[in-house]
Protein backbone atom coordinates (compact mmCIF):
# COMPACT_ATOMS: atom_id res chain seq x y z
CA UNK A 1 0.00 0.00 0.00
CA UNK A 2 1.22 3.26 -0.95
CA UNK A 3 0.77 6.29 1.63
CA UNK A 4 0.29 9.72 0.76
CA UNK A 5 1.54 12.88 2.62
CA UNK A 6 0.18 16.38 2.89
CA UNK A 7 2.74 17.39 0.48
CA UNK A 8 1.37 15.05 -1.93
CA UNK A 9 4.74 13.39 -2.22
CA UNK A 10 4.47 9.40 -2.06
CA UNK A 11 5.88 8.03 0.67
CA UNK A 12 6.53 4.49 -1.06
CA UNK A 13 6.37 0.54 0.31
CA UNK A 14 8.70 -1.34 2.12
CA UNK A 15 9.67 -3.82 -0.59
CA UNK A 16 13.09 -3.07 -0.80
CA UNK A 17 13.79 -2.01 3.04
CA UNK A 18 16.01 -3.51 5.06
CA UNK A 19 14.46 -2.21 8.24
CA UNK A 20 10.22 -1.34 8.87
CA UNK A 21 7.63 -1.06 10.66
CA UNK A 22 4.21 -1.80 10.26
CA UNK A 23 1.46 -1.20 11.81
CA UNK A 24 3.27 -0.27 15.03
CA UNK A 25 1.60 0.69 18.02
CA UNK A 26 4.07 1.72 20.97
CA UNK A 27 3.93 3.68 24.43
CA UNK A 28 4.93 3.79 27.96
CA UNK A 29 2.63 2.48 30.20
CA UNK A 30 -1.11 2.94 29.83
CA UNK A 31 0.09 6.39 27.69
CA UNK A 32 0.07 5.39 23.90
CA UNK A 33 3.44 7.45 22.51
CA UNK A 34 2.88 6.12 18.07
CA UNK A 35 -0.71 4.44 17.17
CA UNK A 36 -0.44 1.70 14.04
CA UNK A 37 1.98 3.06 12.36
CA UNK A 38 3.94 2.63 8.51
CA UNK A 39 7.54 3.58 8.07
CA UNK A 40 9.73 1.82 5.42
CA UNK A 41 13.45 2.70 5.85
CA UNK A 42 15.50 3.08 2.40
CA UNK A 43 18.77 1.55 2.22
CA UNK A 44 22.31 3.25 1.19
CA UNK A 45 20.85 6.63 1.88
CA UNK A 46 20.67 8.98 5.24
CA UNK A 47 17.03 8.89 6.63
CA UNK A 48 16.54 11.68 9.68
CA UNK A 49 13.55 11.94 11.82
CA UNK A 50 12.16 15.21 12.13
CA UNK A 51 9.32 16.66 14.44
CA UNK A 52 8.21 18.50 17.53
CA UNK A 53 9.31 18.13 20.92
CA UNK A 54 7.20 14.67 21.99
CA UNK A 55 5.93 13.90 18.63
CA UNK A 56 7.94 10.38 19.05
CA UNK A 57 10.73 10.15 17.16
CA UNK A 58 12.64 8.45 19.57
CA UNK A 59 10.27 6.14 20.68
CA UNK A 60 10.13 4.87 16.99
CA UNK A 61 13.94 4.79 16.72
CA UNK A 62 14.43 2.60 20.15
CA UNK A 63 11.00 1.14 18.55
CA UNK A 64 13.21 -0.10 15.10
CA UNK A 65 16.45 -0.68 17.36
CA UNK A 66 14.01 -3.70 19.38
CA UNK A 67 14.63 -1.32 22.76
CA UNK A 68 11.23 -0.60 23.00
CA UNK A 69 8.34 -3.69 22.52
CA UNK A 70 5.65 -2.47 20.34
CA UNK A 71 2.04 -3.31 22.13
CA UNK A 72 0.95 -3.75 17.93
CA UNK A 73 2.50 -4.65 14.59
CA UNK A 74 5.93 -5.59 13.90
CA UNK A 75 9.07 -4.45 13.45
CA UNK A 76 11.24 -6.27 10.68
CA UNK A 77 15.09 -6.70 9.59
CA UNK A 78 15.96 -8.02 6.78
CA UNK A 79 12.58 -9.73 5.86
CA UNK A 80 12.23 -11.44 10.03
CA UNK A 81 10.20 -10.09 12.89
CA UNK A 82 12.79 -8.77 14.71
CA UNK A 83 11.11 -9.91 18.27
CA UNK A 84 11.90 -13.62 16.84
CA UNK A 85 15.54 -12.69 16.55
CA UNK A 86 18.09 -13.21 19.24
CA UNK A 87 20.00 -9.97 20.56
CA UNK A 88 23.39 -11.45 19.50
CA UNK A 89 22.55 -11.44 15.86
CA UNK A 90 20.24 -7.71 15.81
CA UNK A 91 23.75 -6.13 17.39
CA UNK A 92 25.41 -7.87 14.17
CA UNK A 93 23.06 -6.33 11.83
CA UNK A 94 22.47 -3.28 13.51
CA UNK A 95 24.02 -0.80 15.59
CA UNK A 96 22.48 1.87 18.35
CA UNK A 97 24.13 5.25 19.35
CA UNK A 98 21.62 6.15 21.95
CA UNK A 99 21.54 10.19 23.31
CA UNK A 100 24.23 11.19 25.18
CA UNK A 101 25.64 7.83 25.96
CA UNK A 102 27.94 7.36 28.94
CA UNK A 103 31.07 5.46 29.17
CA UNK A 104 32.53 4.00 32.49
CA UNK A 105 35.19 6.41 34.19
CA UNK A 106 38.70 5.77 32.80
CA UNK A 107 38.00 3.55 29.94
CA UNK A 108 40.47 4.17 26.76
CA UNK A 109 39.08 4.89 23.75
CA UNK A 110 40.07 1.33 22.34
CA UNK A 111 38.42 -0.44 24.87
CA UNK A 112 35.03 1.59 24.41
CA UNK A 113 35.55 0.74 20.52
CA UNK A 114 36.28 -2.97 21.20
CA UNK A 115 32.73 -3.37 22.96
CA UNK A 116 31.33 -3.32 19.82
CA UNK A 117 32.66 -6.49 18.94
CA UNK A 118 30.90 -8.53 21.83
CA UNK A 119 28.16 -9.82 19.73
CA UNK A 120 30.96 -11.53 17.27
CA UNK A 121 32.61 -13.00 20.73
CA UNK A 122 31.44 -16.41 22.56
CA UNK A 123 33.52 -19.39 24.61
CA UNK A 124 33.96 -21.13 21.00
CA UNK A 125 35.46 -17.80 19.51
CA UNK A 126 37.49 -15.63 21.50
CA UNK A 127 39.35 -12.24 20.59
CA UNK A 128 41.46 -12.44 17.67
CA UNK A 129 43.19 -10.54 15.40
CA UNK A 130 40.47 -10.40 12.90
CA UNK A 131 38.99 -8.36 15.99
CA UNK A 132 41.48 -6.29 16.55
CA UNK A 133 41.70 -5.66 12.13
CA UNK A 134 38.06 -4.36 12.28
CA UNK A 135 38.75 -2.17 15.55
CA UNK A 136 41.30 -0.48 14.09
CA UNK A 137 39.62 0.06 10.86
CA UNK A 138 36.93 1.54 12.72
CA UNK A 139 38.89 4.14 14.88
CA UNK A 140 40.56 5.01 11.53
CA UNK A 141 37.28 5.52 9.94
CA UNK A 142 36.11 8.43 12.29
CA UNK A 143 39.41 9.81 12.34
CA UNK A 144 40.16 8.96 15.90
CA UNK A 145 43.31 6.37 15.80
CA UNK A 146 45.57 8.93 17.34
CA UNK A 147 42.73 9.30 20.34
CA UNK A 148 43.47 5.23 21.13
CA UNK A 149 44.98 5.82 24.30
CA UNK A 150 43.40 8.17 25.88
CA UNK A 151 40.50 8.08 28.20
CA UNK A 152 36.78 8.60 26.89
CA UNK A 153 35.40 10.88 29.71
CA UNK A 154 38.82 13.41 29.00
CA UNK A 155 37.89 14.06 25.08
CA UNK A 156 35.43 16.92 23.55
CA UNK A 157 32.41 16.08 23.11
CA UNK A 158 32.81 15.93 19.17
CA UNK A 159 35.89 13.73 19.63
CA UNK A 160 33.57 11.18 22.39
CA UNK A 161 30.76 11.17 19.26
CA UNK A 162 33.41 10.18 16.74
CA UNK A 163 34.45 7.39 19.36
CA UNK A 164 30.85 6.18 20.16
CA UNK A 165 29.95 6.13 16.22
CA UNK A 166 33.27 3.87 15.93
CA UNK A 167 32.31 1.66 18.65
CA UNK A 168 28.92 0.86 16.61
CA UNK A 169 30.87 0.41 13.34
CA UNK A 170 32.91 -1.88 15.37
CA UNK A 171 29.89 -4.44 15.40
CA UNK A 172 30.57 -5.03 11.68
CA UNK A 173 26.90 -3.51 10.96
CA UNK A 174 26.52 -1.34 7.97
CA UNK A 175 22.84 -0.69 9.25
CA UNK A 176 23.77 2.77 12.17
CA UNK A 177 21.05 4.17 13.85
CA UNK A 178 21.66 7.31 15.73
CA UNK A 179 19.97 8.89 18.24
CA UNK A 180 20.57 12.96 18.62
CA UNK A 181 24.19 12.29 17.51
CA UNK A 182 24.50 16.36 17.67
CA UNK A 183 23.36 16.52 21.38
CA UNK A 184 25.57 19.39 23.70
CA UNK A 185 27.83 19.64 20.45
CA UNK A 186 28.74 23.06 19.30
CA UNK A 187 27.79 23.79 15.23
CA UNK A 188 31.36 23.63 14.27
CA UNK A 189 31.39 20.39 16.09
CA UNK A 190 28.21 19.00 14.92
CA UNK A 191 28.79 19.86 11.26
CA UNK A 192 31.89 17.74 12.06
CA UNK A 193 29.70 14.66 12.83
CA UNK A 194 27.33 14.85 10.78
CA UNK A 195 30.15 15.16 7.51
CA UNK A 196 31.47 11.73 9.33
CA UNK A 197 27.87 10.42 8.99
CA UNK A 198 27.84 11.49 5.56
CA UNK A 199 30.92 9.98 4.48
CA UNK A 200 29.89 6.42 6.51
CA UNK A 201 26.94 6.51 4.02
CA UNK A 202 29.52 7.06 1.25
CA UNK A 203 30.50 3.88 1.68
CA UNK A 204 27.75 2.38 1.82
CA UNK A 205 26.24 3.09 5.30
CA UNK A 206 22.41 2.96 5.92
CA UNK A 207 21.67 6.08 8.46
CA UNK A 208 18.90 6.40 10.22
CA UNK A 209 18.91 9.76 12.59
CA UNK A 210 16.97 11.77 14.72
CA UNK A 211 18.01 15.56 14.60
CA UNK A 212 16.19 18.44 16.44
CA UNK A 213 18.05 20.90 13.61
CA UNK A 214 16.02 21.09 10.91
CA UNK A 215 18.40 22.91 8.35
CA UNK A 216 21.41 20.58 9.45
CA UNK A 217 18.77 17.25 8.76
CA UNK A 218 17.73 18.95 5.61
CA UNK A 219 21.27 19.34 4.37
CA UNK A 220 22.62 15.93 5.35
CA UNK A 221 19.32 13.88 4.87
CA UNK A 222 18.41 12.05 1.68
CA UNK A 223 14.75 10.94 3.49
CA UNK A 224 12.91 13.08 6.11
CA UNK A 225 9.89 11.53 8.04
CA UNK A 226 8.18 14.42 9.57
CA UNK A 227 6.69 12.90 12.42
CA UNK A 228 3.94 14.70 14.77
CA UNK A 229 1.82 13.54 17.68
CA UNK A 230 3.08 9.97 16.69
CA UNK A 231 2.13 9.63 13.34
CA UNK A 232 4.04 10.38 10.09
CA UNK A 233 3.00 13.35 8.31
CA UNK A 234 5.04 13.57 5.06
CA UNK A 235 8.26 11.63 4.30
CA UNK A 236 10.84 12.07 0.83
CA UNK A 237 13.67 13.86 -0.92
CA UNK A 238 13.67 17.48 1.66
CA UNK A 239 13.67 19.35 -1.59
CA UNK A 240 9.58 17.28 -2.18
CA UNK A 241 8.64 17.60 1.48
CA UNK A 242 10.18 21.27 2.90
CA UNK A 243 7.73 23.62 2.32
CA UNK A 244 5.83 26.99 4.55
CA UNK A 245 2.81 24.89 5.21
CA UNK A 246 4.44 21.11 6.00
CA UNK A 247 6.46 23.50 8.86
CA UNK A 248 3.27 24.70 10.19
CA UNK A 249 1.73 21.95 10.02
CA UNK A 250 4.05 19.68 11.72
CA UNK A 251 5.94 22.72 14.21
CA UNK A 252 3.31 25.86 14.23
CA UNK A 253 5.93 27.64 12.71
CA UNK A 254 5.99 30.39 10.04
CA UNK A 255 9.13 30.04 8.15
CA UNK A 256 9.97 30.82 4.36
CA UNK A 257 11.90 27.98 2.31
CA UNK A 258 14.44 29.53 0.09
CA UNK A 259 17.43 28.13 -1.74
CA UNK A 260 20.72 27.66 0.66
CA UNK A 261 23.44 29.57 -1.04
CA UNK A 262 25.51 27.08 -0.42
CA UNK A 263 23.84 23.87 -1.08
CA UNK A 264 21.79 22.04 -3.26
CA UNK A 265 18.89 21.73 -0.50
CA UNK A 266 16.30 23.85 0.77
CA UNK A 267 17.16 26.16 3.69
CA UNK A 268 14.42 27.02 6.33
CA UNK A 269 14.29 30.83 7.35
CA UNK A 270 12.50 31.29 10.90
CA UNK A 271 9.86 33.83 11.19
CA UNK A 272 9.30 35.20 14.37
CA UNK A 273 8.31 38.61 15.88
CA UNK A 274 11.37 40.66 16.65
CA UNK A 275 14.43 41.83 13.47
CA UNK A 276 11.93 40.49 11.08
CA UNK A 277 11.67 42.46 7.84
CA UNK A 278 8.63 41.31 5.49
CA UNK A 279 8.02 42.10 2.09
Amino acid sequence: MVAQSITGVETGTDTAARLAARGVTVGYGARTVIEDLDVAIPPGVITTIIGPNGCGKSTLLRTLARLLKPAGGTVVLDGEDIAGLRTRDVAKKLGLLPQAPVAPEGLTVSDLVARGRHPHQSWLRQWSSDDAAVVERALAMTGVSDLAGRAVDTLSGGQRQRVWISMTLAQGTDLLLLDEPTTYLDLAHAIDVLDLVSDLQGSGCTVVMVLHDLNLAVRYSDHLVVMRSGSILAQGHPSDVITAELLHAAFGLRARVIDDPVGDRPLIVPIGRTHVQLD
